[in-house]
């Protein structure tokens, strides 16, 4: 009983602490909660000496959270998450999807995808804000404190939950101009005689691997123009500059309209970037309506896109 009486205790200081690491700052969340800084101070001073340990690493620019103060801030937050879905069932919430969704995005899809729908979903929830981070390096949700992220990958990491969206399967392509100056191109190894515009981020990006049905070839490219944005990359096959790998959802019309031609069709083009777009989420049985109604839009307007 005395272990329930404290945790009681510590619901308020667990909510201000969510708070404190959400707003970033003591003042800023003094202001959400409608309090003064020194008593969002002394909450989270009374969360610490509970649990026997330093939560925030605190300093005159910021405030950082350790380790240990990563595991309570999720925690903290599947409370508030909870509290939230009582209120549902209480009748007692906003009826309305609202509050602020934060995701983390690989650049092109983010562009190409995602950006696209943003006003359909906004219009159709106008509680809901969204903070979309474009970004292809890994994210890491807990620490980055992002709701949701769209990788590419074979399967959820472990300790996720995951909803796949679609496949991402790039091609090689360039311009009609660019190929009509050679041979017609039949063999992966001819691309070593070609300037190949590549991806510039990691030293294997230069290794381009080829399979089909027994064959399985890698080549390192080279060329005059390597550059790692997607766009640029497409624009710069537009205009002759060489051949490129792109996503085929960022090329089909470019494709269908004749401003670029796939090259080496029959082969199957094998990269780390290639592979099933999953929408990843930390486990939450109460789950704010917010991330449940954007999470269902997706699926419904990317799982059968077709791309």
């Amino acid at each position: 009983m005395k272990r329930t009486n404290n945790s009681i205790g510590l619901l308020y200081e667990m909510a201000v602490f969510a708070t404190v690491v959400e707003a970033d700052s003591f003042s800023a969340a003094a202001k959400i909660l409608g309090v003064s800084p020194s008593s969002v101070s002394r909450s989270i001073n009374r969360l610490e000496e509970q649990l026997n340990c330093r939560l925030l690493e605190r300093t005159t620019r910021k405030l950082r959270l350790n380790e240990q103060g990563q595991a309570v801030y999720q925690r903290c937050k599947d409370m508030r998450s909870a509290a939230d879905a009582v209120l549902d069932v209480s009748g007692q919430s906003n009826p309305l999807p609202q509050g602020t969704l934060r995701i983390s995005i690989p650049k092109a899809i983010g562009h190409l995808l995602i950006h696209p729908l943003m006003p359909e979903f906004l219009n159709r929830y106008p509680k809901v804000n969204v903070q979309m981070l474009l970004e292809d390096r890994y994210i890491d949700l807990i620490d980055d404190r992002m709701d949701l992220a769209i990788r590419i990958t074979e399967d959820p990491p472990v300790g996720m939950v995951g909803r796949k969206l679609l496949n991402i399967e790039h091609v090689i392509c360039a311009s009609p101009d660019y190929l009509t100056r050679f041979e017609t191109i039949e063999h992966p190894r001819q691309l070593r005689e070609h300037s190949c515009i590549y991806l510039s981020e990691q030293p294997k990006d230069r290794q381009w691997t080829f399979h089909k049905q027994t064959q399985k070839i890698t080549i390192e490219v080279t060329g005059r123009y390597a550059v790692n944005h997607t766009q640029v990359r497409l624009d710069a096959a537009k205009q002759g500059l060489g051949i490129t790998s792109l996503p085929y959802f960022t090329v089909h019309e470019a494709l269908q309209k004749g401003e670029l031609v796939q090259v080496l069709p029959e082969w199957h083009f094998l990269t780390g970037y290639t592979g099933a777009a999953w929408l990843i989420y930390p486990p939450n049985r109460y789950q704010p309506t917010k991330i449940k109604v954007f999470i269902d839009y997706l699926v419904e307007k990317l799982s059968h896109s077709g791309l």
